[in-house]
Protein backbone atom coordinates (compact mmCIF):
# COMPACT_ATOMS: atom_id res chain seq x y z
CA UNK A 1 0.00 0.00 0.00
CA UNK A 2 2.94 2.50 0.79
CA UNK A 3 4.58 1.50 -2.70
CA UNK A 4 0.88 2.73 -4.32
CA UNK A 5 0.80 5.74 -2.72
CA UNK A 6 4.80 6.92 -2.52
CA UNK A 7 4.30 5.85 -6.50
CA UNK A 8 0.71 8.60 -6.66
CA UNK A 9 2.91 11.47 -4.85
CA UNK A 10 5.74 11.15 -7.65
CA UNK A 11 3.27 11.25 -10.18
CA UNK A 12 1.93 14.19 -8.89
CA UNK A 13 4.82 16.32 -8.34
CA UNK A 14 4.60 18.13 -11.09
CA UNK A 15 1.13 19.17 -11.05
CA UNK A 16 0.86 20.29 -7.21
CA UNK A 17 3.27 23.81 -7.64
CA UNK A 18 0.80 24.96 -10.44
CA UNK A 19 -2.64 23.09 -9.23
CA UNK A 20 -4.70 26.47 -7.97
CA UNK A 21 -4.62 29.44 -10.42
CA UNK A 22 -6.28 32.43 -9.31
CA UNK A 23 -7.42 34.34 -12.29
CA UNK A 24 -8.73 37.69 -10.56
CA UNK A 25 -10.20 39.31 -13.67
CA UNK A 26 -11.55 42.56 -12.37
CA UNK A 27 -10.24 44.83 -15.25
CA UNK A 28 -12.40 47.50 -16.92
CA UNK A 29 -13.61 46.32 -20.36
CA UNK A 30 -14.77 49.08 -22.93
CA UNK A 31 -18.10 49.54 -22.11
CA UNK A 32 -17.17 50.05 -17.97
CA UNK A 33 -17.79 46.96 -16.93
CA UNK A 34 -15.65 44.98 -14.35
CA UNK A 35 -15.49 41.34 -16.10
CA UNK A 36 -15.98 38.63 -13.31
CA UNK A 37 -13.67 36.88 -10.80
CA UNK A 38 -12.73 33.71 -11.67
CA UNK A 39 -10.99 30.75 -10.08
CA UNK A 40 -9.94 27.79 -10.82
CA UNK A 41 -8.79 24.89 -8.96
CA UNK A 42 -7.22 21.30 -10.67
CA UNK A 43 -9.13 18.55 -9.69
CA UNK A 44 -6.04 17.32 -8.49
CA UNK A 45 -5.78 19.93 -5.80
CA UNK A 46 -9.27 19.11 -5.08
CA UNK A 47 -8.56 14.90 -4.65
CA UNK A 48 -5.51 16.16 -2.49
CA UNK A 49 -6.93 18.09 0.02
CA UNK A 50 -9.94 15.46 0.28
CA UNK A 51 -7.59 13.02 1.08
CA UNK A 52 -4.98 14.70 3.11
CA UNK A 53 -7.16 16.71 6.01
CA UNK A 54 -8.76 13.39 7.03
CA UNK A 55 -4.92 11.73 7.21
CA UNK A 56 -3.49 14.86 8.85
CA UNK A 57 -5.78 14.95 11.39
CA UNK A 58 -5.89 11.39 11.95
CA UNK A 59 -2.36 11.36 12.34
CA UNK A 60 -2.28 14.38 14.65
CA UNK A 61 -4.81 13.51 16.88
CA UNK A 62 -3.57 9.53 17.19
CA UNK A 63 -0.15 11.38 17.78
CA UNK A 64 -1.37 13.68 20.38
CA UNK A 65 -3.81 10.90 22.29
CA UNK A 66 -0.21 8.70 22.46
CA UNK A 67 2.16 11.51 23.64
CA UNK A 68 -0.62 13.67 26.14
CA UNK A 69 -3.34 11.30 26.66
CA UNK A 70 -1.98 7.71 26.85
CA UNK A 71 -3.50 6.27 29.90
CA UNK A 72 -7.30 7.70 28.97
CA UNK A 73 -6.85 6.72 24.95
CA UNK A 74 -5.68 3.21 25.32
CA UNK A 75 -7.46 2.32 28.28
CA UNK A 76 -10.21 -0.89 27.93
CA UNK A 77 -12.97 -2.08 29.93
CA UNK A 78 -11.02 -5.48 30.64
CA UNK A 79 -8.01 -3.86 32.01
CA UNK A 80 -5.75 -5.94 29.65
CA UNK A 81 -2.15 -3.75 28.24
CA UNK A 82 -2.71 -1.94 25.42
CA UNK A 83 -0.15 0.07 23.41
CA UNK A 84 -2.28 1.77 20.80
CA UNK A 85 -5.19 4.41 20.55
CA UNK A 86 -8.38 3.04 18.74
CA UNK A 87 -9.45 5.66 16.46
CA UNK A 88 -12.59 5.92 18.36
CA UNK A 89 -10.34 6.68 21.54
CA UNK A 90 -8.36 9.12 19.74
CA UNK A 91 -11.15 11.67 18.26
CA UNK A 92 -13.20 11.55 21.74
CA UNK A 93 -11.14 13.49 23.51
CA UNK A 94 -10.20 17.23 24.11
CA UNK A 95 -8.39 18.71 22.06
CA UNK A 96 -8.23 15.71 19.60
CA UNK A 97 -11.86 15.57 18.75
CA UNK A 98 -12.29 19.41 17.79
CA UNK A 99 -8.78 18.94 15.69
CA UNK A 100 -10.75 16.17 13.73
CA UNK A 101 -14.03 17.83 13.58
CA UNK A 102 -12.50 20.49 11.80
CA UNK A 103 -10.51 18.43 9.43
CA UNK A 104 -13.93 15.83 8.67
CA UNK A 105 -15.87 18.76 8.21
CA UNK A 106 -13.63 20.81 5.66
CA UNK A 107 -13.23 17.16 3.46
CA UNK A 108 -16.98 16.44 3.46
CA UNK A 109 -18.46 18.94 1.12
CA UNK A 110 -15.48 17.95 -1.73
CA UNK A 111 -16.27 14.58 -0.84
CA UNK A 112 -19.67 15.32 -2.04
CA UNK A 113 -18.53 17.38 -5.16
CA UNK A 114 -16.37 14.21 -6.20
CA UNK A 115 -19.42 11.81 -5.94
CA UNK A 116 -21.70 13.82 -7.63
CA UNK A 117 -18.48 14.34 -10.50
CA UNK A 118 -18.13 10.28 -10.69
CA UNK A 119 -21.77 9.98 -11.10
CA UNK A 120 -21.32 12.27 -13.88
CA UNK A 121 -18.11 10.45 -15.40
CA UNK A 122 -19.41 7.26 -15.10
CA UNK A 123 -23.21 8.38 -16.74
CA UNK A 124 -20.99 9.51 -19.95
CA UNK A 125 -19.61 6.60 -20.33
CA UNK A 126 -21.98 4.09 -20.27
CA UNK A 127 -25.61 3.93 -21.69
CA UNK A 128 -29.07 4.51 -19.89
CA UNK A 129 -30.24 0.70 -20.44
CA UNK A 130 -26.58 -0.77 -19.97
CA UNK A 131 -26.17 -2.72 -16.43
CA UNK A 132 -23.48 -0.14 -15.33
CA UNK A 133 -25.78 2.46 -16.04
CA UNK A 134 -27.53 0.98 -12.43
CA UNK A 135 -24.44 0.55 -10.79
CA UNK A 136 -23.53 3.67 -11.32
CA UNK A 137 -26.61 5.25 -8.99
CA UNK A 138 -25.38 2.48 -6.37
CA UNK A 139 -22.14 3.91 -6.42
CA UNK A 140 -23.43 7.38 -6.38
CA UNK A 141 -25.85 5.53 -3.26
CA UNK A 142 -22.92 4.00 -1.31
CA UNK A 143 -20.67 7.01 -1.95
CA UNK A 144 -23.26 9.45 -0.48
CA UNK A 145 -23.50 7.23 2.91
CA UNK A 146 -20.05 6.70 3.61
CA UNK A 147 -19.44 10.03 3.45
CA UNK A 148 -22.65 10.41 5.90
CA UNK A 149 -21.19 7.31 7.82
CA UNK A 150 -18.01 9.08 8.57
CA UNK A 151 -19.72 12.40 9.68
CA UNK A 152 -21.87 10.75 12.15
CA UNK A 153 -19.01 8.77 13.86
CA UNK A 154 -17.26 11.82 13.53
CA UNK A 155 -19.89 14.20 15.57
CA UNK A 156 -20.96 11.69 17.69
CA UNK A 157 -18.10 10.80 19.63
CA UNK A 158 -17.77 7.23 21.48
CA UNK A 159 -17.72 8.78 24.62
CA UNK A 160 -21.10 10.90 24.39
CA UNK A 161 -23.24 8.27 22.20
CA UNK A 162 -21.81 5.14 21.97
CA UNK A 163 -24.24 3.12 19.89
CA UNK A 164 -24.95 6.30 17.30
CA UNK A 165 -21.29 6.60 17.30
CA UNK A 166 -21.07 2.73 16.76
CA UNK A 167 -23.61 2.38 14.15
CA UNK A 168 -21.88 5.42 12.01
CA UNK A 169 -19.04 3.57 11.99
CA UNK A 170 -20.61 0.56 10.40
CA UNK A 171 -22.13 2.41 8.38
CA UNK A 172 -18.89 4.09 7.11
CA UNK A 173 -17.19 0.58 6.57
CA UNK A 174 -20.02 -1.06 4.75
CA UNK A 175 -20.73 1.87 2.27
CA UNK A 176 -16.88 2.14 1.73
CA UNK A 177 -16.61 -1.59 0.65
CA UNK A 178 -19.66 -1.87 -0.95
CA UNK A 179 -18.62 1.51 -3.11
CA UNK A 180 -15.26 0.05 -3.72
CA UNK A 181 -16.37 -3.02 -5.45
CA UNK A 182 -19.04 -1.18 -7.23
CA UNK A 183 -16.20 1.39 -8.55
CA UNK A 184 -13.65 -1.33 -9.28
CA UNK A 185 -16.43 -3.12 -11.35
CA UNK A 186 -17.11 0.19 -13.23
CA UNK A 187 -13.69 0.14 -13.70
CA UNK A 188 -13.21 -2.87 -15.31
CA UNK A 189 -15.83 -1.96 -17.77
CA UNK A 190 -13.94 1.12 -18.67
CA UNK A 191 -10.66 -1.05 -19.32
CA UNK A 192 -12.18 -3.20 -21.64
CA UNK A 193 -12.99 -0.24 -24.20
CA UNK A 194 -9.99 1.68 -22.90
CA UNK A 195 -6.85 2.69 -25.10
CA UNK A 196 -5.86 5.00 -21.91
CA UNK A 197 -2.83 3.68 -20.15
CA UNK A 198 -3.92 5.94 -17.14
CA UNK A 199 -7.38 3.67 -16.84
CA UNK A 200 -5.57 0.56 -16.60
CA UNK A 201 -3.38 1.77 -13.85
CA UNK A 202 -6.43 3.29 -12.10
CA UNK A 203 -7.98 0.12 -12.48
CA UNK A 204 -5.12 -1.90 -11.39
CA UNK A 205 -4.28 0.69 -8.52
CA UNK A 206 -8.23 0.30 -7.56
CA UNK A 207 -7.90 -3.26 -7.32
CA UNK A 208 -4.89 -3.43 -4.89
CA UNK A 209 -6.54 -1.35 -2.52
CA UNK A 210 -9.65 -2.70 -2.32
CA UNK A 211 -8.14 -6.35 -1.74
CA UNK A 212 -5.51 -4.78 0.89
CA UNK A 213 -8.82 -2.76 2.65
CA UNK A 214 -10.92 -6.21 2.88
CA UNK A 215 -7.95 -7.76 3.95
CA UNK A 216 -7.22 -5.33 6.94
CA UNK A 217 -10.98 -5.14 7.38
CA UNK A 218 -11.10 -8.94 8.51
CA UNK A 219 -8.25 -8.79 10.61
CA UNK A 220 -9.58 -5.76 12.33
CA UNK A 221 -13.00 -7.71 13.29
CA UNK A 222 -11.13 -10.43 14.13
CA UNK A 223 -8.87 -8.97 16.77
CA UNK A 224 -11.76 -6.79 18.18
CA UNK A 225 -13.88 -10.18 18.62
CA UNK A 226 -10.89 -11.47 20.04
CA UNK A 227 -11.05 -8.82 22.48
CA UNK A 228 -14.20 -8.67 23.64
CA UNK A 229 -14.42 -12.45 23.93
CA UNK A 230 -11.29 -13.43 25.77
CA UNK A 231 -9.78 -9.69 26.73
CA UNK A 232 -6.47 -11.32 25.62
CA UNK A 233 -3.32 -8.98 25.93
CA UNK A 234 -2.66 -7.63 22.79
CA UNK A 235 -5.54 -8.18 21.01
CA UNK A 236 -6.81 -4.95 21.17
CA UNK A 237 -3.34 -3.48 20.12
CA UNK A 238 -3.43 -5.46 17.20
CA UNK A 239 -7.17 -3.95 16.11
CA UNK A 240 -6.25 -0.56 16.72
CA UNK A 241 -2.97 -1.16 14.04
CA UNK A 242 -5.20 -2.80 11.48
CA UNK A 243 -8.22 -0.16 11.80
CA UNK A 244 -5.68 2.49 11.29
CA UNK A 245 -4.84 0.13 8.12
CA UNK A 246 -8.38 -0.06 6.90
CA UNK A 247 -8.52 3.60 6.99
CA UNK A 248 -5.56 4.27 4.95
CA UNK A 249 -6.20 2.16 2.24
CA UNK A 250 -9.20 3.44 2.37
CA UNK A 251 -7.71 6.77 1.47
CA UNK A 252 -5.51 5.24 -1.06
CA UNK A 253 -8.32 3.60 -3.10
CA UNK A 254 -10.07 7.41 -3.12
CA UNK A 255 -6.60 8.67 -3.67
CA UNK A 256 -6.44 7.39 -7.55
CA UNK A 257 -9.12 10.25 -8.19
CA UNK A 258 -6.16 12.14 -9.84
CA UNK A 259 -5.67 9.45 -12.61
CA UNK A 260 -9.34 9.78 -13.36
CA UNK A 261 -9.63 13.34 -13.20
CA UNK A 262 -6.09 15.00 -13.84
CA UNK A 263 -7.12 17.14 -16.77
CA UNK A 264 -10.31 18.63 -15.13
CA UNK A 265 -10.53 21.85 -13.00
CA UNK A 266 -12.70 22.97 -10.20
CA UNK A 267 -14.30 26.63 -11.12
CA UNK A 268 -15.54 29.22 -9.69
CA UNK A 269 -17.39 32.10 -11.40
CA UNK A 270 -18.76 35.49 -10.09
CA UNK A 271 -21.65 36.91 -11.61
CA UNK A 272 -20.60 40.67 -12.87
CA UNK A 273 -24.02 41.88 -12.14
CA UNK A 274 -24.81 41.19 -8.12
CA UNK A 275 -21.07 40.60 -7.64
CA UNK A 276 -22.20 37.15 -6.26
CA UNK A 277 -20.87 33.54 -6.85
Amino acid sequence: MLVGVTHLCKHLGGWFVFAIQFNMLQASNALGHERPLVIRISFTTCVLATVCLPLLGLITCVYISSVFHFEDSTGTHCQVPNYLPSISASISLSPECHIWRFCIGLHSAPRFLVAFTYFKFYKAHFGSKSPESSLNCLNLVFSISENLGLLLLTYVSSSETYFVHKEGFVLFIVSSLVYMLITCRLWKAIKKYSLSPEDAKSHHWKMRFLILNVFFCVFAGFFYWKHNMYCESGSYTLFALFEYLVVFSNMAFHLTAVWDFKSREVMVISSSEDKDF
